[in-house]
């Protein structure tokens, strides 16, 4: 089968696609034969060797996919085997890297699939969409009728989040840094929608609030933002760190007169049973068509340093995907 190798740490340029080895599955593994695999900002990070955890070279990148089950392996002894050859399904981690026309996957990392939804879509739901859950639900404890900042609302993670923030009963507000982004966003169900490189969004998301401030903000970029998020918290409002790629400088004083919290997450840290619970939320969201991940771009297998270069870069606008040939006249199916 062919997959994308890293042989070494470097540029994006270091990304090959090879012919490798098929993997088999084993005791409480599935096969997915892939047909849309998608790009996260961590994988930049883990390929270049910047990131804390460094995979042994070499190795395949991705924990995102969609496709169709290969082939079951046996069912370890404490587990229930819910796949069958032949089912949809996402993939939300796996043990072999997904961007490849096969990836080898833990039962527990599989998920299944619904038909109203394109293979695009399901390569969309693994971080993304459980990045937000994660976040909103889980880490910021969000509740119906408190109003939501989305930081950076147009990438993968935020239109999932302001999906899931308005199905939950938020006032959503989004921010976005191009006209066409912040149209996503309203797009996605935003009540307000703010341009973040304007000099007075501050002020104008307080006005939005009447003074009062915002309950939680889901912030992709807190190297940028930190510190002025927490000048617009209301009283006990959570800040919830996505993302970030650098020192900031805040000053403590905004925390201690709002009795306000910061709260950072990274996905990896959810409990299993927390896990679980919010991939069964997920799979019945895409099921009612509450959740409808945006494509912002498809490429093929072998475009994947374009598409490691293309996520990091400013204006985000939903999520970029690679197609894999194989089922390339199934991607919209």
């Amino acid at each position: 089968m062919k997959a994308i190798r890293v042989e070494k740490f470097g540029e994006p340029e270091v990304m090959k696609l090879l012919e490798v080895s098929l993997p088999k599955a084993g005791p409480g593994q599935v096969l997915v034969r892939m047909h849309a695999v998608g790009i996260n900002p961590v994988e930049t990070y883990i390929r270049a060797g910047t990131y804390a955890r460094k995979p042994a070279l070499p190795f395949t990148p991705g924990n995102d996919g969609a496709g169709v089950v290969e082939e079951v392996g046996p069912p370890m002894p404490e587990t229930v085997t819910r796949f069958q050859s032949g089912d949809r399904v996402y993939t939300a981690g796996s043990l072999s890297g997904t961007y490849a026309e096969y990836a080898l996957c833990n039962a527990t990392q599989v998920h299944p699939l619904s038909a109203n939804a394109s293979f695009s879509q399901g390569a969309a739901m693994g971080t993304p969409y459980a990045t937000a859950y994660r976040g909103l639900w889980q880490r910021a404890a969000a509740q119906p009728n408190e109003t939501v900042l989305v930081h950076g609302a147009s990438g993968g993670v935020g239109t999932a989040a302001v999906q899931l923030a308005r199905a939950g009963g938020m006032r959503v507000f989004g921010t976005a840094s191009t006209e066409r982004g912040r149209a996503l966003v309203r797009e996605q169900g935003a009540h307000e929608v703010f341009d973040h490189g304007a000099p007075d969004y501050l002020a104008e998301i307080m006005k939005a609030t009447a003074g009062r401030g915002l309950d939680v903000i889901l912030e992709m970029a807190a190297h940028v933002n930190l510190g002025n998020d927490l000048t617009i918290l209301a009283p006990r409002g959570r800040v919830v760190v996505i993302g970030n790629r650098g020192r900031v400088e805040i000053d403590a004083r905004e925390t201690m007169s709002r009795d306000a919290d910061i709260r950072g997450m990274v996905l990896p840290n959810t409990p299993a049973a927390e896990l679980a619970g919010l991939h069964a939320a997920l799979v019945a969201g895409l099921e009612n068509g509450a959740l409808r991940p945006v494509i912002g771009q498809e490429l093929e297998l072998e475009e994947a340093p374009e598409a490691h270069r293309t996520v990091m870069s400013p204006g985000a606008f939903g999520k970029i995907v690679l197609v894999i040939e194989a089922g390339a006249g199934d991607r919209n199916k």
